[in-house]
């Protein structure tokens, strides 16, 4: 297995519209994230992922582009941008961008062109059918509710829609639409960025031919995601876009990849094959979720997260790369869905990072994650913004479910509770904006902010900062191999690496209960660091009794 940089690496997802306002208008911008590298690089980031900041007429918070080439004027303008890059640059880190390319806004050039006339040259860029029995062409739904299919009247066919209405997907079996993106790309990297992580890249291959999802007893939709993940030609086009494009720059690249198995990651990673570096898979943020998906709430069972990331672990052991996150812009706070957001936010934060940090992989920190930032509870549905909660609400209210019950759903899970304001100071709005913020701060950032967490040396920020410097001191936590220990134990997650003769042992408690943990392992080593841990410790490592959330990893020299 190769070293490079970006396994190396630390990156740090920002989600701009709620980083950080510098001209008081309530929408973080590229001037006010300019203002923060110096907190990034005090935290030792190495890699910045910006999350879109292109032209958009916002259905989707971004992700949906009307013009790839030019930058959203929420956020400021292209010189803003070029000082945000000559800047990270200058702080020694590096930037990767966004690539939404499965589908654009219905705003873009290419889509108005499309829909004027079925002989129109532009027609082609996107997935447009008849329809069939007077209904969809197929009884797909759309990931954010409703059906897959939009209709034109004016053409009397339906575009294809895998997310809201207002983001047609892309036809990348129009060799002229994979140029027209291959050419996109290129302008992004003469322009000196780092890499790309790439929204839903594992869609962008459609079937053939286009077949009906199974329906669910009382569903009027059914899911197609069999049909279009993972499609047919996803290896063809992704190592044409390496050969055209990537292989061209020393650049990261990870793909977004829902639905991906351990086996296909291997295929999209594999070094020889010349596709990705490494994808983001979803299995284990799907662990909480009851039989009907993400929004039927159960409790995590820890036997579950620790075969499935061991899983994935020993899959991409020599060949391929993982990363590692609990939170991005689409999931829940992780302190409040994994640990315990209440009387022990602070250890199980920091035991989380532990647990993830210390396993093979590039590890990825959502902004807030650093503090300790928690979901959120607004009162009224009113305050939400995320077109994904807004629509499942209604969804489930017409299937008769209470509100009450929906709320306790959304309150877990909706895509909004990442995307509250980053928590700085306790001034008013947290030190976010001076103007009125375009989704509400969470109330508690009088107690949770970053200059609170820079003041005390033993915060959840500056244990982030240990974890980080950690894995830049010691090629174990990079490159070590992977054994999962006492496997299915309920409340310890613990595992072992190994790297010629060093041993690192990580022991996390996930719960607030204070379980025993005995070391399996005829273990032989003549020294013992302890080389982090939440809660003040000695050196004994065979038999312990673990305090709540406690985390811990030693490095045995043998």
């Amino acid at each position: 297995m190769s070293k490079t940089w970006w396994k190396e690496s630390v990156v740090y997802q920002i989600y701009p519209r709620s980083f950080m306002d510098s001209n008081g208008d309530g929408i973080g911008d590229l001037q006010g994230i300019i203002s923060k590298l110096h907190y990034l690089k005090s935290l030792g980031i190495d890699v910045i992922w910006l999350s879109p900041v292109y032209k958009s007429p916002n259905d989707d918070n971004g992700y949906d582009i009307s013009d790839y080439q030019q930058i959203m004027d929420e956020f400021g303008t292209m010189a803003d941008w070029e000082k945000l890059l000559e800047e990270v640059h200058n702080h020694g880190m590096k930037l990767i961008m966004d690539l939404v390319v499965n589908h654009t806004s219905d705003e873009h050039q290419w889509f108005i062109e499309s829909k004027k006339a079925k002989d129109n040259q532009y027609r082609d860029y996107y997935i447009w059918r008849p329809g069939k029995n007077g209904k969809e062409p197929t009884n797909w739904y759309s990931n954010f509710g409703g059906s897959a299919w939009q209709y034109d009247e004016a053409s009397d066919e339906y575009y294809l829609h895998l997310f809201s209405k207002k983001q047609p997907d892309l036809n990348w079996q129009n060799p002229q639409v994979r140029s027209d993106i291959y050419k996109m790309m290129t302008w992004w990297l003469e322009k000196g960025i780092d890499g790309f992580r790439m929204d839903v890249i594992n869609f962008i291959s459609k079937p053939e031919i286009f077949e009906d999802g199974e329906l669910k007893q009382g569903k009027q939709y059914a899911s197609g995601s069999k049909y279009y993940r993972n499609g047919p030609h996803i290896h063809e086009y992704l190592q044409e876009m390496n050969k055209t494009v990537l292989t061209k720059y020393d650049v990261m690249t990870v793909g977004e990849m829902p639905g991906v198995t351990p086996e296909l990651a291997r295929l999209y990673t594999d070094e020889a094959r010349n596709e990705l570096n490494m994808v983001f898979q979803f299995e284990h943020m799907g662990l909480d979720n009851g039989p009907n998906g993400k929004w039927d709430l159960k409790p995590l069972y820890l036997p579950d997260l620790k075969e499935n990331l061991t899983k994935w672990q020993q899959a991409l052991d020599t060949t391929g790369w993982n990363s590692l996150y609990f939170n991005n812009h689409d999931q829940p706070r992780s302190v409040s869905r994994f640990g315990n957001d209440k009387e022990y936010r602070e250890k199980s934060a920091k035991m989380l990072a532990t647990v993830l940090h210390m396993m093979k992989g590039t590890p990825f920190i959502y902004q807030g994650e650093e503090i300790g930032m928690t979901n959120i509870q607004f009162d009224s549905l009113d305050d939400y913004r995320d077109i994904e909660t807004l629509n499942i609400y209604h969804e489930l209210s017409e299937e008769g479910l209470p509100h009450e019950e929906i709320m306790e759903s959304i309150y877990a899970k909706s895509r909004d509770n990442s995307r509250t304001p980053m928590q700085w100071d306790s001034s008013e709005n947290a030190g976010f904006t001076t103007g009125t913020p375009w989704l509400k701060v969470n109330p508690n950032y009088l107690e949770i902010n970053a200059e609170t967490e820079i003041k005390h040396s033993d915060s959840i920020f500056h244990y982030y900062r240990k974890l980080i410097q950690l894995r830049k001191n010691h090629d174990i936590i990079v490159y070590g191999d992977y054994e999962l220990l006492l496997r299915d134990h309920p409340e310890i997650f613990a595992y072992k690496r190994t790297l010629n003769n060093d041993t690192l042992i990580v022991i996390c408690n996930f719960s607030n209960q204070e379980p025993i943990f005995e070391l399996p392992l005829d273990l032989t080593f003549h020294s013992i660091e302890l080389l982090i841990s939440n809660y003040p410790t000695d050196n004994n490592i065979q038999t312990t009794q673990l305090k709540p959330y406690e985390a811990k990893a030693f490095l045995l020299k043998s």
